[in-house]
């Protein structure tokens, strides 16, 4: 495996993060990407010697709109981000698995996590490019893949809302029986949100329980809208 790049995003203040994924299971990074950055991801949607799949969303009652899965080597900028943003991440991770009293804990590099989905047969890249345009929407879902699953996961909006798009906002939902919510999360081009995956730790009567979490975008009014997902495990 090749060595990970050496790169740092914006600066992410990870206690406050931390703080908001305790209370609501989801949190956003402002300006994680630049315009041209955006711009690029964007761009390269047309480059299919750059993806390995391609999902039309309607044929599997997924919603609508299409997405594709890079093929590695991942693009630079992601692979870069996936390096950078895992450690803190692993450090949530950790204290969530032992706040559900579960017994998988995460290495905190990015690499030793990779070799782990890669022994167990993981070995296709997850990251990957949505486009939706006029109508589109993703249905409420969990990124589960395989059997092991990294617990918590970001999107990045490629696209300027109010010109490019209309409609298409973020929707996250999380509880369990005795306690449903959802929430719309307001985002700017370039803004990532990150949220769990499956389940994540919140208080209860008798110590922590389990919070179930699925995502998925409203309709698009209109225009065209790109995310990028960026998911740590690998898929078999």
């Amino acid at each position: 495996m090749s060595p990970e790049p050496a790169y740092q995003p914006p600066h992410v203040d990870w206690g406050l993060r931390a703080r908001e994924l305790d209370a609501a299971g989801f949190s956003v990074l402002p300006a994680l990407l630049s315009v041209d950055e955006c711009a690029a991801l964007r761009d390269s949607y047309e480059a299919p010697a750059r993806f390995r799949s391609r999902v039309v969303m309607a044929r599997h009652g997924f919603g609508r709109g299409e997405y594709q899965y890079f093929s590695y080597p991942l693009p630079p900028l992601l692979q870069a981000l996936r390096s950078a943003l895992y450690p803190p991440l692993a450090a949530i991770a950790n204290r969530w698995s032992e706040q559900l009293r579960r017994d998988t804990r995460y290495p905190p590099e990015h690499a030793a996590y990779l070799a782990r989905c890669h022994e167990a047969g993981q070995l296709r890249p997850t990251p990957l490019l949505l486009r939706y345009g006029p109508h589109d929407y993703n249905c409420l879902h969990q990124d589960l893949y395989g059997p092991h699953v990294f617990p918590l996961q970001l999107t990045v909006l490629l696209s300027k809302p109010g010109e490019e798009f209309e409609g298409g906002e973020f929707v996250l939902t999380a509880g369990d029986a005795d306690e449903r919510r959802a929430e719309v999360v307001p985002l700017a081009q370039g803004d990532a949100v990150v949220f769990a995956v499956n389940e994540r730790p919140v208080p209860g009567r008798r110590g922590m329980r389990r919070a179930v979490t699925r995502h998925g975008v409203s309709v698009v009014r209109s225009g065209r809208r790109f995310t990028v997902g960026l998911i740590f495990h690998d898929a078999p």
